[in-house]
């Protein structure tokens, strides 16, 4: 391990590593396959960078998350490491070179999508690549009981056949059942894996839950309270937008941040927030992956996430420096009803399914049996427009689609021109073309593309242009007058959500939907929605310790701080919080209704929502002195 620390310094600047980092990269170097789950802001990157940097070759690294994927490259550039990532969006000639770099050029991390693994083009340089691990980070997306299940992860246990390197899988989020599921998938010629399972206490973190119709209000409350930098989650796009305008108009500093806000938007308001400059951002849960801003004092929600795993993750983003921070849930009856139809939702029926299958085809002009790797730009509010499909609905069944490993679906990715050619073949021979140029790309078009009469392929424009002795602008311009002349249709690049066609279409009643996992993901979804509405309608057990018993933690104690410790029921907890009153009015005897009400109202304070009624109770009893000017209706 002192070669292990040398490289912790000389790359990270840390002296030492934490204790269940030190246990991972010691089976790591052992050579034994191993999962580790570490809570959020548990330092998993370090546990397989260090390793990695200590072998020769490289580390092979597959996560779903580009916007993670493309942070840990550059962030492994800044420190002086030859890093690479390969995902969705890449041109056909971008993916070879940065192929051919990973295997010839000093490359120490290869980022990779789980859909690229088993291409042909990857599949073709996994001889040469030299690799000394295999990363499965948020390895969850592995295990069909998992909460993000990703069919893609898959393949991973069939790259173990062909690649003779451990594994060191990483999930910040997994139940024992989903462990022993991540273990089974991964493990190869019987061996065992080593399972580290760092302790998910985070004792400078308060839970607090509570039942409100004022959303607004305490959310406000909160942004008022707590100083330092803050996120609010919310459901949709629409109420990141209000909640933001309303904070806004009250004077905080705040921002909203969504997936319909374009790329560059998107990371420009990130970039602000972790800068400090936008102090709150309100947001929905495509915010945060991957994010290292430790100072981060407070995360609310202004309703339940679908799932205990996606809380934990999203509230732990709060206080990783170490520091006391907050954790706010706000939650009605509506919330727990909405939930329930949720899951109705999220799960349309099977001929819906196969029916927004056969509508994406339309929509991309693909005919029975042809299209299979075609590459779809997709517009999900154009389309549900066009057929007059439900938004959400319509999202899931693509979801669902991807899932029963149908299509790909990629959002927000740059997606590279598109041709194709709108004559038959014998047809192009009675066109006049006024440039001889324009006759010779599109018979380059033809030679290169043999899918080009039926429908839009992805072309790579540099190639085109070498090819043809040209610039790239001089090469589109040739692209759009051809497209004037109505020989071809056009589709020039742009960032925009993709939709990948993994098979030839299918006729209709040929897919094969799979009732038996669509039951069994129902059911496990169905399930997690129970224990998020238990967890905030539980009235005595300690927030922690519900947590942690349920990612497998039994042996476990009361934090003492979130809103249960503080606020149970009985002459004991009571006594200690008409004492915090009592105290209150000795520090402050002028105090007012205003003071006290704020002061309560402060979740630092920990008082409970049934303050205002004990307060009423102690006056009656003469045990506290009358507030000055206003009643206790301000309370």
């Amino acid at each position: 391990m002192a070669n292990a620390l040398d490289i912790l310094k000389r790359y990270w600047g840390y002296d030492s590593f934490r204790p269940v980092q030190k246990e991972v990269v010691e089976s790591a170097l052992s050579g034994r396959d191993t999962l580790a789950i570490l809570p959020t802001g548990g330092g998993k990157s370090i546990c397989f960078q260090v390793p990695a940097m200590m072998k020769d070759g490289l580390a092979l690294v597959v996560t779903p998350l580009i916007a993670l994927m493309k942070d840990q490259v550059q962030n492994l550039k800044a420190r002086g490491i030859k890093a690479i990532a390969i995902h969705t969006g890449m041109t056909r000639r971008e993916l070879d070179l940065a192929l051919n770099n990973a295997a010839w050029g000093d490359c120490k991390f290869l980022y990779v999508s789980p859909e690229r693994i088993a291409t042909q083009l990857f599949l073709s340089y996994v001889d040469v690549l030299n690799v000394n691990y295999i990363v499965v980070d948020e390895a969850h997306c592995i295990s069909q009981w998992g909460y993000d299940f990703r069919p893609d992860y898959l393949r991973i246990g069939e790259l173990r056949a062909i690649v003779d390197a451990p594994v060191i899988a990483l999930t910040a989020t997994a139940t024992p059942e989903v462990a022993e599921d991540i273990m089974e998938r991964l493990s190869v010629r019987g061996e065992k894996f080593k399972l580290i399972r760092g302790g998910f206490e985070r004792p400078n973190l308060s839970y607090l839950v509570r039942h409100t119709e004022d959303k607004y209000g305490q959310l406000l409350n909160v942004c008022r309270k707590v100083d330092g930098s803050g996120i609010i989650y919310m459901r949709n796009r629409r109420l990141c937008e209000e909640i933001s305008s309303f904070l806004a108009s009250a004077g905080e500093n705040v921002s909203y941040y969504h997936a319909g806000l374009s790329a560059s938007e998107r990371e420009m308001r990130q970039e602000a927030w972790k800068s400090g400059k936008i102090r709150i951002m309100v947001c929905t849960n495509a915010f945060g992956m991957g994010i290292d801003k430790p100072d981060v004092r407070f995360v609310a929600h202004a309703s339940p996430p679908d799932s205990i795993e996606a809380y934990f993750q999203e509230a732990g983003r709060a206080g990783r420096d170490g520091k006391r921070s907050w954790t706010l849930l706000l939650w009605t009856e509506k919330d727990l009803r909405n939930m329930r139809q949720l899951l109705d939702l999220s799960f349309p029926p099977l001929d819906y399914i196969e029916d927004v299958y056969q509508k994406i085809h339309v929509f991309g002009s693909i005919p029975y049996e042809t299209g299979a790797g075609a590459r779809l730009r997709f517009d999900l509010e154009a389309f549900c427009r066009n057929y007059s499909l439900q938004r959400a609905k319509t999202h899931y069944a693509i979801h669902y689609l991807e899932q029963s490993e149908h299509i790909i679906y990629s959002e927000d990715v740059a997606v590279p021109a598109q041709v194709k050619i709108l004559s038959d073949r014998q047809g192009l021979y009675d066109i006049d073309l006024p440039e001889r140029s324009m006759a010779e790309l599109l018979e380059l078009l033809m030679r290169l593309y043999p899918g080009i009469f039926s429908y839009a392929v992805t072309i790579d424009e540099e190639d085109l242009s070498r090819r043809m002795g040209v610039t790239v602008p001089i090469l589109r311009q040739l692209l759009y007058r051809l497209s004037t002349e109505h020989v071809i249709r056009y589709i020039p690049a742009v960032c925009s959500s993709l939709v990948t066609l993994r098979h030839d279409r299918l006729r209709p009643g040929n897919l094969n939907l799979q009732p038996e996992r669509y039951r069994m993901l129902r059911g496990t979804a169905s399930s997690r929605i129970d224990a998020m509405a238990q967890f905030v309608t539980e009235n005595d057990m300690c927030r922690s310790r519900f947590l942690l018993n349920y990612f497998g933690q039994s042996e476990t104690e009361d934090c003492g701080t979130c809103d249960v410790c503080r606020g149970r029921k009985g002459s004991g907890r009571e006594g200690d919080v008409r004492e915090k009153i009592r105290e209150f009015v000795r520090l402050h005897p002028d105090y007012d209704a205003r003071m006290l009400g704020d002061w309560a109202s402060d979740p630092r304070n920990g008082m409970p929502e049934n303050t205002a009624i004990l307060v009423r109770r102690m006056l009656d009893e003469g045990e506290i002195p009358e507030p000055l000017g206003h009643p206790l209706d301000r309370l």
